[in-house]
């Protein structure tokens, strides 16, 4: 009688882990709000805790509720998130981007917009941009730990 009552302990406990709100799969309302302006929700890490937007001027903030860092696809370069991440939104641009580095050729630079161009999002670093199909951030990145390089 224990064995049956362990088993459906453990048959429950199963079910609720894969029901559970704090599945990636689940995305948060500021991952349904990127969709919205054309976006992937995989541009944030699955640890939004909220988000504000001024649906009018576009200005949002998105609280992460601590740093951290992820590894974008598809060629593997580190981005680190601060702990709230700002910018302007509109259907196709996020703009005024605080909050997003990535490291490449050995230094670490800030995202400062994002462009939907089809099926492709194009980064700008300053004035420099970089090309990605959008398919690569259909899925929200889980936070990979606490970083230092602000």
């Amino acid at each position: 009688m224990a064995t049956k009552s362990l088993i459906f302990s453990f048959y429950t406990l199963f079910l609720l882990l894969l029901l559970s709100p704090f599945s990636s799969q689940n995305p948060t309302p500021a991952h349904s709000e990127l969709t919205n302006y054309g976006f992937p929700i995989g541009l944030l890490p699955s640890s939004v805790l909220g988000y504000s937007i001024n649906i009018t001027t576009g200005d949002f903030s998105v609280d992460l509720g601590g740093s951290c860092k992820v590894t974008l696809p598809p060629d593997n370069y580190l981005a680190t998130y601060s702990k709230k991440v700002t910018g302007k939104i509109v259907a196709g641009r996020i703009a005024d981007i605080d909050g997003i580095r990535v490291r490449a050729f050995f230094k670490w630079w800030s995202i400062t917009g994002i462009r939907s161009s089809g099926d492709d999002l194009v980064f700008e670093v300053g004035m420099v941009t970089a090309k990605y199909p959008s398919k690569n951030f259909d899925e929200s990145p889980a936070c990979e730990g606490k970083h230092s390089a602000s």
